[in-house]
């Protein structure tokens, strides 16, 4: 019996190979140092954020990106997340399903009530960690802010690049220019 068969976690935590043998069910499984976390499906406004948000970058990333949904990523054999929303290189999308770290350009995370601390201080500080050079933060909150950070790389920190409430525009990691507006559900 395999280590996710059992109702017993593995002595050692979970591994990356641990959760490929989980079955295909749509439950949403990440890692952190071993640890088992399970969430259950994202409420219907975060998942049209989050779709909208995945069209407009894929409608406008350069050809050497590839952007998508909800994919895992792995940061070492016991941490595995799945942000909302991030951006590859189009030569990793064209062999994952599963992204390393050093595979991902930008990782988004939309905020909900049950992830709160590990969307604000758990992900953002292991995906600098990891190396992983821009972090969105999206709040659902009197409307949808978007917040952008870029990694130091000496320090292994994320630095604010900006806060949008109106109009997202950056430079990096390509030209962005996107309308609040167009991101938010029609019942917020």
């Amino acid at each position: 019996m395999t280590a996710a068969m059992s109702d017993v976690p593995p002595a050692d935590g979970w591994t990356v190979e641990d959760l490929d043998s989980f079955p295909e069910d749509g439950v949403r499984r990440e890692l952190l140092d071993g640890v088992l976390h399970v969430s259950p499906s994202p409420a219907p406004s975060h998942q049209v954020i989050a779709g909208r948000l995945m069209v407009f970058l894929e409608e406008n990333c350069p050809d050497h990106y590839h952007v998508s949904q909800a994919n895992d990523v792995i940061l070492s054999p016991q941490r595995v997340f799945i942000p909302d929303v991030l951006a590859t290189t189009d030569l990793a999308a064209s062999r994952n399903a599963k992204f390393m770290a050093d595979e991902v350009v930008l990782a988004v995370e939309i905020i909900s009530p049950r992830s709160q601390s590990m969307d604000r201080v758990m992900k953002p500080a292991l995906y600098a960690k990891a190396g992983i050079p821009f972090y969105w933060m999206i709040e659902v909150k009197n409307g949808l802010t978007v917040h952008t950070h870029k990694i130091d790389f000496d320090e292994k920190i994320y630095k604010p690049t900006g806060s949008f409430t109106d109009t997202i525009t950056l430079d990096e990691p390509w030209p962005i220019e996107i309308s609040i507006a167009r991101l938010t559900p029609r019942h917020i």
